[in-house]
């Protein structure tokens, strides 16, 4: 038997009476503004992958005109190019037993459509950050100088789109913030306890400065671990308002500079094993404009679909449930650069080799900060 769509839309909206699951209430990725929408990015076409079409960066040639010079001046190329991306479809299963009823007074059924939700969210907050994870490490790869482990921004002055630079903030290599971290001892972490104020957030306005410059937004979301939360609260750099977005409300930094997101996620996605990074930089926190990853959902014919066994259980039966959804998750400048034969798992989505840089460096949303 299957269920048809509009039905499955009805147990999703049965789903939020129920609350018998001790679900941890974290802050999805995928119900916040640093997820949006590209009118190219869709689930059309026979292939794993997609294409999009987006404008190349301006190198502008401006000319100083003349009254006497009849020469024709110099044009700016406006050029466009393709970039690609990769679709995901997942599934999820569950058996219910039809006699159990009988004796546990539950139903089960009713317990695996509410489960569905929470699945998908978890799910589609899991596949964001693994997107997240393969853009740092492509912009550790891309930032290796010879291990020298500064191949990041280093100072205000790095040339953002010079070859070996990495859209990436190493804390403890060489460069704005001192000499390079040579042990547990001298290893920096984001926040400076040893400071006063609001110097102790020193480093992290300095990191987005030296990634962003003049193009810095009105505020960021700071995606890090309880860890780091801890930090923060106890040197009392978390606002005491809290900012009401949609339905959801975020702790913040600095006046609402920085909307925080908790991540229990490994953070590490460092490449210090290959002298990438600084040796002693064991974390990441990622700095995410708005609107710098793309979640696109991708349309299933029969999402929900339920198999009836009558013979199970030696005749007592059993009923199937099986959940199928899929999503186009991207990161706003960059090509997908995996894969072309496969849905994406987590583990593709989150490796260096899957992602290739195709905007100008300070057009970029996701920032990554390596820290003791």
């Amino acid at each position: 038997m299957t269920i048809k769509h509009t039905d499955f839309q009805n147990i999703a909206l049965a789903i939020s009476a129920y609350s018998d699951e001790a679900y941890t209430n974290a802050k999805k990725i995928n119900s916040t503004a640093l997820v949006g929408s590209h009118p190219d990015i869709n689930a059309d076409g026979e292939s794993f992958v997609g294409q999009f079409r987006y404008f190349n960066t301006l190198n502008p040639t401006v000319n100083v005109a003349s009254l006497t010079n009849v020469a024709d001046g110099t044009r700016t190329d406006v050029s466009t190019a393709m970039g690609n991306y990769v679709k995901t479809v997942r599934t999820f299963g569950a058996e219910q037993v039809n006699l159990q009823k009988v004796i546990s007074k539950a139903d089960g059924l009713a317990k695996i459509a509410r489960d569905f939700a929470e699945v998908r969210a978890q799910d589609e907050h899991d596949q964001l950050l693994a997107v997240m994870k393969g853009v740092a490490l492509s912009e550790v790869a891309l930032g290796d100088l010879g291990g020298a482990g500064n191949g990041g921004y280093i100072d205000f002055d790095t040339d953002a789109d010079a070859a070996a630079t990495g859209h990436f903030v190493d804390v403890n290599a060489l460069g704005q913030f001192g000499a390079a971290a040579t042990g547990a001892g001298d290893a920096r972490p984001l926040f400076d306890a040893s400071s006063t104020g609001a110097a102790r957030g020193e480093r992290l306005f300095q990191a987005v400065g030296m990634a962003f410059k003049d193009y810095e937004p009105d505020y960021m979301y700071m995606l890090t671990s309880p860890e780091n939360y801890a930090q923060m609260r106890a040197a009392n750099l978390v606002d005491e308002t809290k900012i009401q977005d949609g339905n959801l409300e975020f702790s913040t930094l600095f006046g609402g500079k920085f909307r925080l997101i908790l991540t229990r996620a490994n953070q590490m996605v460092a490449g210090a094993a290959s002298n990438d990074l600084n040796a002693y930089s064991t974390k990441c926190s990622f700095i995410v404009k708005p609107g710098a990853l793309v979640n696109a959902p991708i349309g299933i014919d029969m999402p929900v679909e339920v198999e009836r066994t009558a013979a199970a259980y030696t005749g007592g039966g059993s009923t199937d449930v099986w959940y199928r959804w899929g999503a186009i998750n991207h990161p706003t400048g960059y090509d997908w650069a995996g894969s072309t034969s496969a849905f994406a798992t987590n583990a593709t989505l989150g490796a260096a080799a899957s992602y290739t840089r195709s905007f100008d460096a300070l057009n970029l949303g996701i920032l990554p900060i390596f820290h003791a």
